[in-house]
Order: structure tokens, then C-alpha cells, then sequence
């Protein structure tokens, strides 16, 4: 057994040096010796078959359950030098076969209805806070960050975020917002204190609705705020302005046309919407098998090839398109380096196991923005050619005016104080 794990690892692993240790004692290294030393050890037998078996499912869950452990290097680095053989050109044929099967089956899912909807966002986001709280910025911001300058720290970076889109979205004082997946309510928030606008936030996430409910009443945005627990397919009305930020990934590919046909719907016909969402720059590939399981069932994250024919669909046109490159790749590498720095409370709450599997979480999704192809699009549409400035001078102006208002009232902390 121990000899075809070596012979199935080697054919996978070309370059980087990884030593690994079955639970038998036997010792093998595979890769070209170039490299730190990384190390692997499987603690029980069958580990290995079921690793062979699945290998993108499996070491996840393995890792969850203790049964494989890194023991040289860490997780980051063993996930790194994974990414580096298996995805890269030249990578394993088998997987890319295995992985296109499971891009075909994709597209077969049980359609996201109502009520999957609903379990499918509460089995990620309906955590206490409290738990939020020990690794996000003090707002709450469980997006994408936007770093204007390399050594930014995060609470200034997502604060950024948060100019760079209403700067897009060209808001005036008294205009009506839509938030389709409100999130904390950070950036409905920040929407109503600093541009003025009369914001309607919706979220399937209860704890996020009572947090959110919460900041509008601490910062007095009560009557310039409305937060519901509702699904974007049940809203009526006309808003001005649309924003939906890290929603998008939690449609489902079945209902794309329904989402772009219900903004087009919602938006007025001078409005602008924004749509700031996880994507693939190198086309469509499917949901890794053990995030999907794990950590957003229902999730997917799609090609503008696949989103861009829905647009057109609704008559939308699309004024700008932005690809923000490695942002959420430092959001992420934030996120786990405060995790790790709280990792004793959370395992006291909740145990190794769930710790063990928000550190693959984390440090799985930072290598995937740095090894494969994963983007964040930031999608402008209108009704209109002429609703946006024809040159995009206009967003570092609104920026520049945005960032001396919030500057003074934004009242920045480090997370967790």
C-alpha cells in the first residue's frame, strides 16, 4: 500500500520536495528536491485509499478528522505546492478529467429555490458573531478587501472597499439603495452615514440581520435604513442604486437570468447597480468538492463568460468591468493570521476539528487567488449609455471627497478590541 501511495503521489507532485510518513513508519520524498522540505504524515492505513480515491474531497476531510497531519511546513505551503503541480499546465490529466466530469454534473443541481436558499446561507453565515468577530475588520466586512497600497492593513482596506464601490455607484444624497445580500450591513451602512442615501439591505442570514440592525441603530442610521430577512426574488419597488456584494456567489447557475432580470426589474432607469462577486478569470471550472460540502453548499463561483450572457438577456449594459487581482488573496491571508491568533478561544467553543477545517478553509481559498485563477469581477450596469461619465475619472474624484468625510467618523480599531 505504502509503495502505490508513493507511485500515485509521484505522478502528481513534479516539482517542490514533500516528505511523507505513513502510519507504518514507512518514509518516502516525492518532487524534484527544489525547495523547502514540506512533510505529510497519514495516521491511520486507510487514509490512504480514501485519499487515492478523491484527492480534492479527501485530504480536506482527512485534514478535518486529524487523520492527515502537515509536519514540516504548513498547511499554506503544502496547499501551495498542490496548486503549483496539480493546476498549473502540464498538471495531472486524471484530476482535470475528474474535475470536468463534476463541471458537467454541476449543471444538473437541484435548482437554488427559496428555501434552499435559506439553509444553504445559514449553514455558513448563521454562526453567533461573536465567532465573526475574532477574525474579521470591525465592520464586519466578510468580503474582499481593496488594498490601495502594498502594506495597508485590513480595517483600512475593506473602509476602501466601501468608497471604491459607492464612488462607482455615483450616489447623491437622498437616493434609494438596494443591498442584495446585505452581509453585517457594513456596507448599507456606510452607504446611509457617508452619502446619504435611504438603503434597503436583504439577507437569508438571521445573525447578520440582527447585526446589521444593530450598527444601523449604534451609528443613528435607524431611519435611513431598512434590513430584512427576504429574498431578492420577493422584492417589489424601484431603487435608484443597486449594490450586491459577495451575494452573487450563492445564486447558482440555473438562476443567473433570474438575478440580472430581477435587477433590471428593481433598478430605476437612470439607476446604476454594482455587482462585486468571486469569479474565475481562467473559465468555468466547478466548486471544489469539499467547499461545497463543507463550507458553502450551493456556492459557485463562475466565469464572465457565463455571467455575461444573462446581462445581455435583461437589455443591461455593462459600463464597467474591474478584475480586482490578488485583493481577496490578502483579505484571506488577514483573515487567517488573526484566526490563528484567536485559534485557542475558538477550539475552547468549538472544538479542533471545526478549527482544523476554518484553517483549510481560510488557507485554501488564499491559494486559490494565488495559484488559480481566482478573481473578484466588479460588474457596473445600467439602463442607459449615458447614465456613466464616459471616462472613469469620476470614481478617484468621488474617492478623494468619500475619503475625507470617512476619515473623520469611521472611528477605525483593530478587530477583536
Amino acid at each position: 500500500m505504502s509503495k502505490l501511495l508513493k507511485s500515485f503521489l509521484a505522478g502528481l507532485i513534479k516539482t517542490g520536495s514533500i516528505e511523507i510518513e505513513t502510519a507504518n513508519g514507512y518514509k518516502f520524498t516525492i518532487g524534484d528536491g527544489s525547495g523547502s522540505r514540506l512533510g505529510l504524515r497519514f495516521n491511520d492505513m486507510s487514509a490512504v485509499f480514501q485519499l487515492m480515491a478523491d484527492p480534492e474531497l479527501q485530504f480536506g476531510e482527512l485534514y478535518m478528522d486529524g487523520r492527515i497531519e502537515v509536519t514540516k511546513g504548513t498547511l499554506f505551503d503544502v496547499l501551495m505546492l498542490s496548486a503549483a503541480n496539480l493546476w498549473q499546465p502540464g498538471g495531472s490529466r486524471w484530476l482535470r478529467l475528474v474535475e470536468r466530469a463534476r463541471s458537467a454534473l454541476c449543471r444538473l443541481t437541484l435548482p437554488n429555490g427559496l428555501l434552499r436558499a435559506r439553509r444553504n446561507v445559514a449553514h455558513h453565515y448563521d454562526f453567533d458573531a461573536a465567532f465573526y468577530r475574532k477574525f474579521l475588520d470591525s465592520g464586519l466586512q466578510y468580503s474582499c478587501a481593496y488594498f490601495e497600497r502594498e502594506g495597508q492593513n485590513l480595517e483600512n482596506a475593506q473602509l476602501a472597499k466601501k468608497r471604491h464601490i459607492a464612488a462607482k455607484l455615483l450616489i447623491e444624497p437622498g437616493h434609494s439603495v438596494l443591498d442584495i445580500g446585505c452581509g453585517f450591513g457594513g456596507m448599507a451602512n456606510y452607504l446611509a452615514r457617508f452619502c446619504g442615501a435611504s438603503v434597503t439591505g436583504v439577507t437569508l442570514s438571521q445573525t447578520q440581520l440582527g447585526v446589521a440592525r444593530s450598527g444601523a441603530v449604534e451609528f443613528g442610521l435607524s431611519g435611513a435604513t431598512d434590513f430584512r430577512f427576504s429574498d431578492y426574488r420577493t422584492l417589489e419597488g424601484r431603487f435608484d442604486r443597486i449594490v450586491s456584494v459577495g451575494m452573487f456567489e450563492h445564486v447558482g447557475l440555473a438562476h443567473y437570468d433570474m438575478f440580472f432580470w430581477k435587477v433590471a426589474q428593481l433598478l430605476d432607469e437612470d439607476g446604476i447597480a454594482l455587482i462585486h462577486t468571486i469569479g474565475r478569470a481562467d473559465g468555468p471550472w466547478p466548486t471544489n468538492p469539499w467547499v461545497a460540502k463543507h463550507i458553502f453548499p450551493g456556492g459557485y463561483m463562475p466565469a464572465l463568460s457565463e455571467i455575461m450572457p444573462s446581462i445581455e438577456r435583461t437589455g443591461l449594459f455593462v459600463t464597467d468591468v474591474e478584475i480586482l487581482r490578488l485583493h481577496y488573496a490578502e483579505t484571506l491571508k488577514a483573515w487567517h493570521e488573526w484566526f490563528q491568533a484567536r485559534r485557542a478561544e475558538i477550539e475552547a467553543s468549538r472544538g479542533a476539528r471545526f478549527c482544523r477545517m476554518w484553517e483549510l478553509y481560510l488557507a485554501g481559498c488564499e491559494c486559490a487567488f494565488r495559484r488559480e485563477g481566482f478573481v473578484v469581477f466588479q460588474i457596473q450596469l445600467s439602463k442607459k449609455l449615458e447614465t456613466v461619465p464616459v471616462t472613469r475619472d469620476y470614481i478617484g474624484h468621488i474617492e478623494a471627497y468619500l475619503r475625507k468625510r470617512d476619515a473623520i467618523g469611521a472611528n477605525l480599531r483593530l478587530a477583536g478590541e
